[in-house]
């Protein structure tokens, strides 16, 4: 079952003076539901405003956006964009985007806060979550209090707490030790291999090589799909 394609998909951004900046050139992607798809490519070349497109943060400026088969590219309502990003996505970033001033099990449990749940539920959930990356024992510090493995698993867990059915992550391990990305990157398998989807930004080949298939982007077009790397994991 295709997830997400986009037809003939370009973002331009303009000066103050008017002139275009165009980043995506005309990009036709399909995503299966429960693949692992890595995005590569030089800086600049367009990685994650794609990310961001697809992940409903920014309109696209021409083309095509389905999303499970639904035309959600011409949706310009801010607020029918942010249930459609709290329903079916969550988001991982390379700086944790952590409120420093909470616990890990209040940052986790905030999105179901956003979507309405009780608290008793959202925070049982939140527990689970943290427990399920083995952060059990850290329910109650702040961020400042954890290392920045344990700050991204935060991060994943609470990307996970509306049981989202695609993930999509930025550079998620480009602010950690290789040891705390290999875990990062398991937890990933882990959710793929509960039939959801992962879209991964990253420029590290040995994080690529967990992913099923690779798509490189240069000057913001795909000039290479399925570009397969050998794993050494």
């Amino acid at each position: 079952m295709t997830e997400i394609e986009l037809k003939n998909v370009k973002k331009s951004y303009y000066l103050s003076n008017g002139e275009e900046i165009p980043v995506l050139k005309g990009i036709d992607l399909q995503i299966k539901k429960g693949e692992f798809v890595a995005l590569m490519g030089e800086s600049g070349g367009g990685k994650t405003t794609l990310l961001n497109i697809i992940g409903c943060l920014h309109p696209l400026s021409d083309g095509e956006y389905f999303l499970e088969g639904e035309n959600i590219g011409e949706v310009r309502d801010d607020y029918t964009l942010a249930f459609i990003r709290n329903k079916k996505m969550g988001f991982i970033f390379q700086q944790f985007n952590l409120y420093t001033r909470l616990t890990a099990l209040k940052n986790v449990a905030l999105p179901a806060l956003y979507a309405g749940a009780e608290k008793k539920a959202r925070t049982k959930r939140a527990v689970e979550l943290l427990e399920s990356v083995g952060l059990g024992d850290r329910t109650t510090h702040k961020p400042t209090e954890l290392s920045g493995g344990q700050q991204q698993r935060v991060a994943i867990a609470r990307s996970l707490i509306n049981d989202p059915e695609i993930m999509l992550a930025d550079e998620p391990t480009g602010a950690l030790d290789s040891k705390s990305g290999l875990e990062v990157m398991e937890i990933f398998k882990d959710f793929k291999k509960k039939g959801k989807t992962v879209v991964m930004v990253t420029h590290t080949a040995e994080v690529a090589r967990f992913a099923d298939r690779i798509i490189y982007l240069r000057d913001g077009r795909v000039v290479s799909d399925d570009y397969k790397l050998k794993s050494n994991y």
